[in-house]
């Protein structure tokens, strides 16, 4: 029989390459949703013949419960989450809720479907738990790069609620002897990233630049640096974290930095413009508490997982201007139809 996969945040950027990755697996795949009136349930549409959904929320114990009761999963991924970093300064007890709590409700949902308790230890048998983990929780670095016994410095209520969600992760894993891991995955984008997130605004603010319909792109701190990779390649390493005899927390990344000038130029110079004609900085854009550097020392993931990325960061700033130039030429098309169709 096929191994079952259980997806919270199916919907996101992570959750349609996972699911898209799983399938090509044999794997059966159901995503938890939220209501059915999901706005991004577009992102995984051309897989909902393929997919298998179930009602449940992070914000509720008992939907959790019912839902693992319902699936079955032999792997559980959680990458439900509010993952717009400054937005956790304006909602920061919702972030927590969910970011952090919701850890908590899964893991019990687990505890309680599997019949876990501490007298119990692991088997090969059970529910394995992947925790969606982050780079922020590194937050003001104590060095670079950042490997699994780097210490948590967060700067964000984000990163904050993470490091919880990673500490309960262990937590359970060592007092149920539940299969449970935390992926530290630093910054991975594509062409299916929100358009709030930096690398895709730049990518979109080019398009939408080179087809005449923007003047400006507006931005916060270009010296910032982080490890950005391609979202596609991180599922990957999701998936090979399950498969392991033993669970173990893995840092995920490229181990090379870019600034988010750096993401500017190669953006402009790939549609031929000259990034300082466009851009201009707005201080309200900037963070109450900057990240200035993350940097991933992925080694770990290298030698057991046997994982390395494949798509390096100017390849995966291409990418993303010619997929939103794609989009921003059919959007005008269309506007064109329906100009003629008023006529």
């Amino acid at each position: 029989m096929s191994k079952r996969a259980l997806i919270t945040g199916i919907t996101g950027q992570d959750g349609s390459y996972l699911a898209e990755h799983l399938l090509a697996q044999g794997y059966q795949v159901w995503g938890l949703m939220r209501g059915q009136a999901n706005p991004r349930k577009s992102r995984v549409s051309r897989l909902v013949s393929e997919l298998n959904f179930v009602d449940g929320d992070l914000m509720d114990q008992a939907s959790l419960v019912s839902a693992v009761d319902k699936v079955q999963p032999d792997e559980i991924y959680n990458l439900g989450a509010i993952s717009f970093v400054p937005m956790s300064w304006q909602q920061a007890e919702l972030v927590t809720e969910i970011n952090g709590m919701g850890v908590l409700r899964m893991l019990e949902a687990i505890r309680m479907v599997s019949g876990l308790n501490g007298s119990r230890s692991a088997d090969g048998s059970q529910m394995r738990f992947y925790q969606a983990s982050s780079s922020e929780m590194f937050g003001k670095v104590a060095e670079t790069p950042q490997c699994e016994t780097t210490i948590f410095r967060p700067r964000s209520p984000y990163g904050v609620a993470k490091t919880y969600g990673h500490f309960i992760t262990r937590n359970y894993r060592e007092s149920f002897g539940m299969y449970a891991v935390s992926g530290m995955l630093f910054n991975h984008e594509s062409p299916r990233r929100g358009a709030e997130f930096v690398t895709r605004k730049i990518s979109l603010a080019v398009a939408r630049i080179k087809l005449g319909y923007q003047d400006k792109l507006n931005l916060g701190n270009l010296d910032a640096v982080r490890d950005w990779g391609f979202a596609g390649d991180y599922v990957r390493a999701m998936h090979l974290m399950l498969q392991q005899d033993e669970p173990g927390d893995y840092v995920i990344g490229t181990g090379e930095m870019h600034s988010v000038r750096d993401a500017v130029r190669i953006a402009f110079d790939h549609v031929g413009l000259n990034w300082e004609d466009y851009v201009s900085i707005d201080p309200s854009l900037v963070r109450p508490a900057e990240v200035e550097i993350l940097c991933a020392d992925a080694e770990r993931a290298r030698t057991q997982l046997g994982w390395e990325p494949t798509v390096d960061f100017p390849e995966l700033m291409r990418m993303m201007v010619d997929a939103d130039l794609r989009q921003a030429s059919r959007e005008r098309e269309y506007g064109d139809l329906l100009l003629a169709a008023s006529w």
